[in-house]
């Protein structure tokens, strides 16, 4: 599904604003939510491949940079 990533800028076809409540938010595409589910469940069963540990990495870090901007436009919002 996913080619093997190196960088999180791969994903950005990804990458959808969805608006919850006033909020419009940055989120993953549905399968790329799908996907990343999957490979956490193959870490927990210890049967990710090396090149799904590097891909899982890059979502993660994407997601990590989701939060961020989620973050800060919430406050930004509960700021006006």
């Amino acid at each position: 599904m996913v080619a093997t990533l190196s960088k999180p800028s791969f994903l950005i076809h990804e990458i959808q604003i969805e608006q919850v409540g006033n909020w419009n938010l940055f989120k993953f595409s549905e399968p790329l939510q799908l996907r990343m589910e999957i490979l956490l469940e193959k870490k927990k069963s210890d049967q990710i491949t090396t090149d799904e540990i590097a891909e899982l990495d890059a979502i993660g870090e994407l997601d990590r940079i989701f939060t961020h901007i989620n973050a800060m436009l919430a406050a930004q919002n509960a700021n006006q």
